[in-house]
C-alpha cells in the first residue's frame, strides 16, 4: 500500500529508472505530485509521460548549484511548493581500494556526496518557506558497515549517513525532517551487470535469502516523506533483508 502523501510535492533525483524511478512512482500512486531529475534525459522523460499530470521531468547533473537551483524553481513553477526531497542519484565502484584511482575516487565523492550536500543547501530555504517537510538521502548497507570494494562508494554512503544526521540537528527547528535509508543488494538496472537475480534463494548471504527489489526501497522513502513519520529525523533505516544484521547461520556453521 503506498503511503499518504495527497497534496505533496516531492523532488526525486535519479528518478529515470531503477530505485528513483520507483520511488517516482510512489509519491505519484500515494496522491503526490512529483518532478523527476536524471542526467538520462530519454529515460527520465519516458518515466514521468508514463505517470501523467502528475510528473515532470528536468535534466539534472547533482554536481551543478545552477541544476539544483532550476529543479526547485520548475517544481515550485509548476506545482506551487515542495515539501520533499529523494537524493537518490548515485553511481557505484567495484574496485578494490588499492587499485581505485583517485580521480574516480573523487567523481564518487562529487557525485554521491557532494550532489547531496548541494541539494540539502538548495532544499532549506523553499522548504522552510511553505513550512517544513521531508529530505530523505539514500545511503546503502555500505553506508552502515565495512564493505570490500566500494573504497568510494562506502565512503561517499558514510559520509551521506553523517550529513543526514548533520541536517537532520540543524533542521528540526525548521520542521525540516531529515532522515536516510540504506538499501542492501536490490534488483536495479545498475545492479543487473553483477549477474543475481531476483526471487526467493537467488542471494543467500542475506538472512532472507534474496535481493530487494525497487518497490520495497520506494515504500520506505515514502513513509519517511509522509506525515506518519512526523516524529521521525535523524533517522537510518536499513532495507536490507538482515544483511547488516550479522552473518547467517549457513555462513557460520556451513549449513
Amino acid at each position: 500500500m503506498a503511503a499518504e502523501l495527497s497534496g505533496k510535492v516531492v523532488i526525486v533525483t535519479g528518478g529515470a529508472r531503477g530505485l528513483g524511478a520507483a520511488m517516482a512512482e510512489a509519491v505519484v500512486a500515494g496522491g503526490g505530485k512529483v518532478l523527476i531529475t536524471d542526467v538520462l534525459e530519454k529515460e527520465g522523460a519516458d518515466t514521468a509521460a508514463a505517470l501523467g499530470e502528475s510528473a515532470r521531468f528536468l535534466r539534472h547533473d547533482v554536481t551543478n548549484e545552477a541544476d539544483w537551483q532550476a529543479a526547485f524553481d520548475l517544481a515550485v513553477a509548476e506545482f506551487g511548493r515542495v515539501d520533499g526531497l529523494v537524493n537518490n542519484a548515485g553511481v557505484a565502484t567495484g574496485e578494490l581500494l588499492e587499485n581505485e584511482s583517485v580521480e574516480h575516487f573523487r567523481q564518487v565523492i562529487e557525485i554521491n556526496l557532494v550532489g547531496v550536500f548541494i541539494g540539502l543547501r538548495t532544499a532549506i530555504p523553499v522548504l522552510r518557506a511553505h513550512g517544513g517537510g521531508s529530505i530523505v538521502n539514500i545511503s546503502s548497507a555500505a553506508g552502515l558497515t565495512g564493505l570490500a570494494l566500494t573504497a568510494g562508494y562506502g565512503a561517499s554512503k558514510w559520509g551521506v549517513r553523517g550529513l543526514t544526521k548533520i541536517g537532520a540537528v540543524e533542521l528540526a527547528e525548521s520542521r525540516i525532517r531529515v532522515n536516510s535509508v540504506h538499501p542492501g543488494m536490490t534488483y536495479t538496472p545498475m545492479t543487473a551487470g553483477l549477474g543475481i537475480q531476483p526471487g526467493e534463494g537467488g542471494y543467500p548471504g542475506t538472512p532472507m535469502g534474496r535481493v530487494g527489489v525497487p518497490e520495497e526501497i520506494a515504500s520506505a522513502v515514502t513513509f519517511l516523506l509522509s506525515d506518519a513519520a512526523a516524529y521521525m529525523t535523524g533517522a537510518e533505516l536499513a532495507v536490507d533483508g538482515g544483511w547488516t544484521a550479522g552473518p547467517t547461520v549457513r555462513a557460520l556453521t556451513g549449513r
